[in-house]
C-alpha cells in the first residue's frame, strides 16, 4: 500500500493516514472530493468500488466513512474518514458521480443524522417521512413516540425533491426539482404486492407500456436495529442479523461473530470453523433456492416453486435437528456455535447432497429451457460490469455482469481458503444470465460441503470467553459472502460492553438502487422477472 499512500498525499499533502487495518485516511471535508477522485481515478489501482459508507455522532462533530476497495481486488481496503463540526445545518459533498451507490447511503445518512450532501441531485430523506422530527443515529435524540405519532395519512409520498447544488462561481443554492415530468403516467407497484418480495413500493412512470422511470421508496418496516444496538451487548445483537436477510439468516451472523472475535482478539476452535462453514453453505443452497423458486413463480411456475420448497425442507430439517430452529437458527455465537452437531449431522448432510443433485437437473427440466421463461429472462435488465461495480452489485447479481466479487475468494475467511470451488461467473449481465448463476452456485456450495464433511475434526466446539465481552477501543470491520452478495459490519467500540456505533452493509440496498437503470426503456410486465432476479430482501434494506 505504500504506493497508494504516495498517491493520498500527493492529492493532498495534509492528510492524516494512520497505518492499520484497513489503512485509514482522515480528510478535511474541503478535501475529500480531491482525494475521492485521486484514488477512484488513480490508474495503478483505480479504487472504483464503495463497500459502505457509514454517518456516525462523534459528540461535537459528525462524521462519515467512506470504505473503498479496487473491484480486481477486495481484499485492499482504504477508509476515508471526514467531518463536520456544524450540527445545525451539516454539509458535506457529494461523491455520487464517482461511485453510484453513494446516492441511496448519502440520503440515508442524511435521514438518520442530518447531513446534506451538496450536488447530490436527491436530498430527500431514504427510510424515513420527510416531516420526521429528529435524527435518530443522533446521540442526543428525543425518542419520544408522541414527537412522531404514526398518522393513518400518508406522508411518505414526496414528488419533489429538495437538493443543494454548487454553481460555477462556487455559491450554493437551494432547489426543488420534480421527480417525474408533469404528464407522465404513474403507476405504484407495491408496498403491498407479492412480486416486490417484501414491502417495497416503486413508483413507475410509463410511457404506454414501457418504464420510462422508477422512484424508489423504502422503510415501511424500518426496525431501527442500529440504534437499538448500542444499548445492547454484543451477545445480545446477534439475533438481530438473523432478521435482516433472514434467508441468509446463519451467514449474516456468523459475519458479526466474526468481527466480534478479530476484536477481542477470540481464536475460534477448529471444529467450529468446520461447522460453521458447512451450515454457510447449507444456508446458501437454501436462500438460492428460495430465489429460484419465487422467481419462478413471478414467472408463473408454481410447480418449480413447490419443486424448490420441497429440497429447501430438507436443508430445514437438518437445522432444526442440530440448533432447534429453522429460519432463525440462532446458532453461531461468539467464540463458536452454540450446540455441538447431532451425531447423525455428517449422515444427513451426505445424504441430502445427491438428492439436491438431481434436483437440479429437475429445476432445468422444468424451467431453465422452458421457451416461455426464457423468452421472459434473456438480454432482458441488462446490467453492466461498470455499472454493477458503480452501483456496488455484489452477489450473484453481481457476477452475471462479470463482476468478480467472491468474498470467500477475494477475502477467504472461515475454512473458504481450503477448499476447491469455482466462483461462477457470466458476461451478459441479463435476468437470464442471474437465474443461471444461482443455480450454478448451488453445485458449487454442494462441493464446498463434501470437502468438508467427512473431515470435521474431534475437539471443542466454543471456545471460552469471558462473561462481559469488552472490546478494545477502535473501528473494526468485517465483510461476508452472503445468499445476495456483501454483507458487511462496521463496529466503533469506545472500550464498552455495547458499541458506540453498530452499521450493517446491506447488499440488498444495493440490487434495489439498480432497479431504475436496468428497469428503464424495458416493459412493465417484465419489471417483475427483473425484480425477481436481483433477489432483494427488504428486511435486509429497511435496517
Amino acid at each position: 500500500m505504500e504506493n497508494i499512500k504516495k498517491v493520498i498525499l500527493e492529492a493532498v499533502p495534509e492528510a492524516i493516514i494512520e497505518d492499520k487495518t484497513p489503512l485509514t485516511v482522515i480528510v478535511e471535508p474541503d478535501k475529500l472530493r480531491k482525494l475521492a477522485e485521486a484514488l477512484r481515478y488513480n490508474k495503478e489501482i483505480p479504487f472504483d468500488y464503495l463497500a459502505m459508507l457509514t454517518g456516525t455522532d462523534e459528540g461535537e462533530k459528525l462524521m462519515v466513512t467512506y470504505l473503498l476497495c479496487p473491484s480486481t481486488d477486495l481484499s485492499k481496503e482504504i477508509a476515508i474518514k471526514t467531518e463536520t463540526p456544524d450540527r445545525v445545518k451539516p454539509l458535506l459533498y457529494t461523491v455520487t458521480d464517482l461511485w453510484e451507490t453513494a446516492h441511496y447511503n448519502e440520503r440515508e445518512v442524511y435521514a438518520m443524522l442530518g447531513i446534506r450532501f451538496i450536488n447530490n441531485p436527491d436530498m430527500r430523506r431514504f427510510f424515513l417521512n420527510s416531516d420526521w422530527n429528529g435524527f435518530p443515529l443522533r446521540k442526543d435524540y428525543n425518542a419520544d413516540p408522541v414527537l412522531n405519532a404514526v398518522s393513518i395519512e400518508s406522508k411518505d409520498i414526496v414528488d419533489i425533491a429538495p437538493r443543494i447544488m454548487e454553481t460555477t462561481t462556487g455559491e450554493l443554492k437551494e432547489e426543488r426539482i420534480n421527480i417525474f415530468e408533469k404528464n407522465d403516467y404513474i403507476i405504484n407497484i407495491g408496498p403491498q404486492h407479492p412480486s416486490t418480495h417484501g414491502v417495497m413500493h416503486f413508483r413507475v412512470a410509463l410511457d404506454g407500456e414501457i418504464v420510462k422511470k422508477i422512484d424508489v421508496h423504502s422503510g415501511y418496516i424500518h426496525r431501527g436495529v442500529e440504534k437499538l444496538s448500542e444499548n445492547l451487548t454484543y451477545p445480545q445483537i446477534l439475533h438481530f442479523t438473523d432478521r435482516l436477510d433472514y434467508l441468509s439468516a446463519n451467514i449474516n451472523r456468523h459475519g458479526l461473530c466474526m468481527c466480534v472475535e478479530k476484536a477481542a482478539e477470540i481464536e475460534i476452535p477448529e471444529r467450529a470453523q468446520y461447522i460453521r462453514t458447512i451450515m454457510d453453505e447449507l444456508n446458501r443452497i437454501d436462500s438460492h433456492l428460495v430465489a429460484w423458486g419465487t422467481m419462478c413463480m413471478d414467472l408463473g411456475s408454481t410447480t418449480a416453486f413447490i419443486y424448490g420448497m420441497r429440497e429447501r425442507e430438507d436443508i430445514l430439517k437438518i437445522f432444526e435437528k442440530n440448533t432447534g430452529g429453522r429460519l432463525i437458527i440462532n446458532y453461531n455465537v461468539v467464540g463458536g456455535v452454540m450446540f455441538d452437531i447431532q451425531p447423525d449431522f455428517q449422515q444427513d448432510v451426505k445424504s441430502f447432497i445427491p438428492v439436491m443433485r438431481k434436483a437440479l437437473k429437475e429445476y432445468n427440466q422444468l424451467f431453465t429451457g422452458n421457451v416461455i421463461a426464457v423468452g421472459r429472462m434473456k438480454d432482458l435488465g441488462i446490467l453492466s460490469k461498470e455499472d454493477a461495480i458503480s452501483y456496488a452489485v455484489t452477489g450473484p447479481a453481481g457476477r452475471a455482469s462479470g463482476f468478480s466479487c467472491d468474498l470467500r475468494k477475494h477475502a477467504p475467511y472461515a475454512l473458504y481458503d481450503k477448499v476447491e470451488f469455482k466462483e461462477i461467473i457470466r458476461h451478459k449481465g441479463d435476468a437470464y444470465d442471474r437465474y443461471l448463476n444461482r443455480l450454478d452456485e448451488i453445485e458449487e456450495s454442494l462441493q464446498i460441503i463434501e470437502q468438508l464433511i467427512d473431515n470435521i475434526p474431534e475437539g471443542d466446539y466454543l471456545a471460552k470467553t469471558k462473561a462481559i465481552i469488552k472490546l478494545p477501543e477502535g473501528e473494526y470491520y468485517q465483510r461476508v459472502e452472503a445468499g445476495r452478495g456483501e454483507f458487511g459490519i462496521y463496529i466503533e467500540s469506545r472500550g464498552d460492553k455495547t458499541p458506540y456505533r453498530l452499521k450493517f452493509r446491506s447488499p440488498s440496498m444495493a440490487a434495489v438502487s439498480i432497479m431504475p437503470l436496468i428497469c428503464k426503456g424495458e416493459k412493465i410486465s417484465d419489471f417483475i422477472s427483473i425484480g425477481g432476479s436481483m433477489d432483494y430482501v427488504i428486511p435486509d434494506i429497511d435496517r
